[in-house]
């Protein structure tokens, strides 16, 4: 499967750990960006897709395996949430990505 920079990038994860992220932690001029990303992608990937999609130089990007949880599905049935991939991008303080529009 041809893999095509705009799908290599699936949405942005916004929770409250990574909107304190965003914002550039104290004692840090860098801030970090946080997506889920293919299960066959990789950093550099990653990397040159952030960089085309966003305009925006990004310094890092540290990827994560979630693995998945198990959850209770009606009545006494069992089943696990879905495992993906996660990307964190690090970038200059200067530079911002506009998620939120």
């Amino acid at each position: 499967m041809e893999k095509n920079m705009y799908s290599l990038i699936i949405e942005p994860i916004l929770t409250e750990k990574s909107n304190m992220l965003r914002t550039a932690p104290r004692g840090t001029d860098k801030r970090y960006y946080v997506f889920r990303v293919r299960q066959d992608a990789n950093k550099v990937e990653i990397k040159k897709a952030i960089n085309k999609i966003f305009n925006v130089h990004p310094i890092d990007c540290k990827i994560i395996n979630v693995k998945p949880k198990k959850k209770n599905r009606r009545m006494s049935r069992r089943g696990y949430t879905r495992s993906y991939k996660k990307a964190i991008i690090v970038l200059d303080g200067k530079e911002k990505i506009d998620i939120l529009k």
